[in-house]
């Protein structure tokens, strides 16, 4: 339909991957597939569109191993390490494009994707071979298009730092969130579709805990919520028959829809 939203989760897991370096915890030595969580991003598509959020240390690998041979643009949610280490990566879709990228980020990311990432914002050189990402920078100051679709920001806490989650239509993001301010369960009323941080059973002062989030997606009344930034104590086969209707454990590689 004409207002469907797709979602291709590339990463599910926490800052530290799944498995674990050094752990031998059942969830880090399991063998059930589900259970191995690169660092969290998507790829939300609509129409000819395809947009990367956020840009992941394990980017390249998720895009081979799902397929992803093509993008429009990249946006982020908040500046921490596993959400933008891999940026380099992106180049790749420079080639694939033949051309730059446009970048969506609010200011503080800005300021420190910049830092880090400098060399990608600057125009390559005439007729010279370009080995890096072209990247144009865009400011998130409110609502803002790409592909002829409105995305709007929804102001999250994560922790003590302000970060972003996006609402496309139907559909809205919102990875690492620990407090979801009364203004942004406004911005988010109607949605069909909602990813949300659903990192473990035990407090955590930086993440929603899965008790948290499923109280937060009663409260937003989404048909489907799927629980991201998962941790090692989760066990994907024993934690998605525990949850209730209409929510469910995203994995690595997973597809969803608007539509379905």
């Amino acid at each position: 339909m004409a207002d469907s939203v797709d979602l291709l989760f590339l990463g599910t897991g926490t800052s530290a991957g799944i498995p674990m370096i050094g752990c031998r915890c059942a969830v880090c030595t399991s063998t059930d597939p589900r259970d191995r969580r690169t660092r969290p991003s998507v790829v939300i598509s609509y129409g000819q569109t395809a947009v990367l959020v956020d840009t992941t240390p394990e980017l390249r690998l998720q895009c081979v191993a799902n397929g992803v041979e093509r993008i429009d643009a990249v946006v982020y949610t908040h500046a921490h390490a596993d959400h933008i280490m891999g940026l380099d990566d992106v180049r790749r879709f420079n080639s694939v494009r033949g051309g730059p990228l446009d970048l969506w980020a609010d200011e503080p990311t800005w300021q420190i994707l910049k830092r880090c990432f400098g060399y990608a914002f600057r125009e390559p050189d005439p007729g010279g071979m370009l080995f890096r990402p072209h990247l144009v920078r865009r400011a998130i100051e409110g609502d803002f298009q790409i592909g002829g679709r409105t995305w709007r920001p929804i102001p999250l806490m994560h922790g003590e730092l302000p970060v972003l989650g996006f609402r496309i239509g139907p559909l809205a993001y919102c990875t690492d969130v620990s407090f979801i301010p009364e203004s942004s369960f406004d911005l988010l009323g109607g949605v069909r579709l909602l990813v949300l941080d659903g990192l473990q059973h035990h407090k955590h002062p930086t993440h929603f805990t899965i008790e948290e989030a499923i109280v937060a997606s009663r409260r937003i009344g989404a048909r489907r919520t799927y629980l991201t930034h998962i941790a090692h104590q989760v066990s994907h086969a024993q934690v998605s028959g525990a949850l209730p209707e209409g929510v469910f454990l995203a994995y690595d590689g997973l597809r969803v829809s608007t539509e379905e």
